[in-house]
């Protein structure tokens, strides 16, 4: 099935180095504290970033070989810089005095280096979605004793992993590299120069392993050909879970030859040492005192919480999951939830902003280094099937749902290359329909096809919710209140930000509308000054059904319990035959 893509956007490096430089401008002149701390890293995430599209570009021109550059070395000496102001930070627990050091040159030699450079720039995932520090991989590798060391980080998330890295192992500038061919067969491209440093410990920095660990195993197995022992090997993954399911037995055995050093986010930040560092005493700072620890609700907890009983059970995906806890205080109960790392987590946190300044959303208490945290309303119960079949409910949800969907579109506007093409959601509705279906009805994607090609001008991206599912509505007697609702345009998956008329399939889709209440929202929208284009919207209709389709399918075969999996495949088998009957009615 096809669900996920890889999060990617042409940015200019000049207005990297501008974001780079306010950021880097914004901490200098924020007192000593845990928000200056978040906007060093910030400014870490961002050069890492164009330290990954620097390196990817002379990568490509090279014939996908990494070979050294100027430009490369510049941007990495710069983020190595940040990074060494990162690590100053956390080690004083946020107390230390700015000493800005070689950075205004290392700004000023990428200024000149790269003013005219276009980039491609990959979102780091670890940042985005999985609570990844980079911090953690500082107290890691301060763990060890001295080198020499030569340190490589592997792209996109490893160049800015590596700096940090760098920074406590006391070693020279990290080299980056990008493994190529097979997902689970990857290998080392270099030019002529060797990889290996005599006699030097070698740090191998990435967010992984993934399904199978093959790239980090790809480094291993090149040091081992240059004559490196294994005892002068050292990981420094995101993970201790060693690598994936997809792993065949030599990517293994590499694994188990060298050392691997990790320090996780519970380490890190949910137990850390000093009460500084702590996710806890963050949270403290926007609400007050909590009454007990924080609770963690991650992996389909957050059902119990809001007093789910053993009938109309919202499924859930737990490794998809970002990490979220409950707390409370004397001002009541608060959803702590990641929502991401660095400048496009910073965007996130004000599209919440918005929507609960204008009542769409729970009131939001603040950002506190990668987590939101905003009210939870445990008394308001999530939509089930038993509540929606009340007909008054039914029609103020419509009405709501127009309310919404019209503000993110005056609210939320993204640029034309952000999100899946129509062409590219043809080609994911046709391979997802043929895993489900069979050829037998492959050939309705022809006419999709051709409507893709004619109607892709059409498209107005806005940054849609995606995740319009009943569950994700509180209602009470007097409020109607979308939750989630500020991140699935940026994630892990193929959709990213769309026309508006998704969102109206989404919602025709998940909370059953009939004909009439479709039209009803389509004609609340068309009042509000949001015109939904008919032809799109029949067009996204069994896209969004396909997606879905793989979307739930794999999260059935990763299920960990059998009430998960049952659950999660009776998701399927409802878009399994939603969608066979759009194809057939077409």
């Amino acid at each position: 099935m096809l669900v996920y893509g890889d999060a990617t956007r042409r940015e200019p490096a000049a207005r990297k180095l501008a974001r780079l430089r306010g950021q880097l401008a914004d901490a200098r002149a924020s007192p000593a504290g845990l928000g200056r701390h978040c906007l060093l890293v910030d400014a870490l995430i961002e050069a890492g970033e164009l330290v990954q599209g620097v390196a990817d570009a002379h990568f490509l021109a090279a014939g996908k070989r990494d070979t050294p550059s100027p430009q490369t070395d510049a941007a990495m000496a710069l983020t190595v810089a940040v990074a060494r102001l990162c690590a100053q930070s956390w080690e004083t627990a946020f107390a230390h005095e700015w000493r800005q050091g070689p950075l205004e040159d290392r700004l000023a030699a990428c200024e000149t280096l790269l003013a005219s450079a276009d980039l491609e720039v990959k979102q780091p995932e670890g940042y985005a979605f999985y609570a990844l520090y980079p911090e953690g991989h500082f107290a890691a590798a301060k763990r060890l004793g001295p080198g020499p060391w030569r340190v490589i980080g592997l792209r996109s998330i490893g160049t800015s992993l590596a700096a940090m890295a760098a920074v406590a192992l006391d070693a020279p500038a990290p080299l980056t590299l990008r493994p190529v061919g097979h997902p689970f067969e990857r290998h080392v491209s270099l030019g002529d120069a060797p990889l290996a440093k005599p006699a030097a410990h070698h740090a191998i920095v990435d967010e992984g392993p993934g399904l199978s660990g093959s790239s980090i195993a790809g480094v291993i197995r090149r040091l081992r050909d240059e004559g490196v022992p294994a005892d002068r090997i050292h990981l420094f993954p995101g993970h201790a879970n060693g690598p994936g399911a997809q792993a065949n037995d030599e990517t293994r055995a590499l694994w188990t030859q060298a050392s691997v050093h990790v320090v996780g986010f519970d380490e890190l930040i949910l137990r850390a040492k000093h009460p500084a560092h702590r996710l806890q005493g963050w949270v403290e700072s926007l609400v007050g005192p909590l009454h007990a620890p924080l609770a963690e609700i991650t992996g389909g907890a957050w059902r119990r919480a809001h007093g789910d009983g053993q009938g109309d059970v919202p499924p859930a995906h737990p490794w998809q999951e970002r990490r979220k806890f409950l707390a409370h205080s004397h001002h009541g109960a608060w959803l702590v939830k990641f929502i991401g790392l660095g400048h496009a987590a910073r965007q996130r946190f004000g599209c919440a902003m918005r929507l609960a300044e204008a009542g769409f959303s729970p009131t939001v208490a603040g950002l506190c280094h990668g987590f939101m945290v905003e009210q939870w309303h445990d008394e308001m119960a999530p939509l089930s099937l038993a509540r929606l079949q009340c007909t008054e409910l039914r029609a103020r949800l419509v009405e709501r749902v127009a309310d919404y969907i019209a503000f993110r579109v005056r609210s939320f506007p993204a640029p034309e290359e952000n999100g899946a093409s129509l062409r590219a959601l043809c080609e994911m509705g046709r391979h997802n329909s043929t895993q489900a279906l069979g050829n037998g009805l492959a050939s309705a994607w022809d006419r999709f096809q051709v409507q893709a090609e004619r109607l892709e001008g059409r498209v107005q991206r806005v940054k849609t919710d995606n995740r319009m599912h009943a569950w994700e509505w509180l209602a009470d007697d007097n409020r109607i209140l979308k939750t989630d609702a500020v991140d699935h345009h940026a994630g892990h998956d193929l959709i990213g930000c769309q026309d508006a008329a998704w969102d109206v399939a989404g919602a025709c889709t998940e909370l059953g509308l009939t004909a009439e209440e479709l039209d009803r929202l389509v004609d609340g929208l068309l009042r509000r000054g949001c015109r939904i284009d008919a032809e799109l919207l029949s067009f996204y209709a069994p896209a969004y059904l396909a997606f879905q389709l793989g979307h739930y399918h794999l999260a059935a075969q990763d299920a960990r319990s059998q009430d998960e999996q049952r659950r999660l495949e009776s998701h399927c088998e409802r878009y399994t035959q939603a969608l066979r009957d759009q194809l057939a009615g077409s």
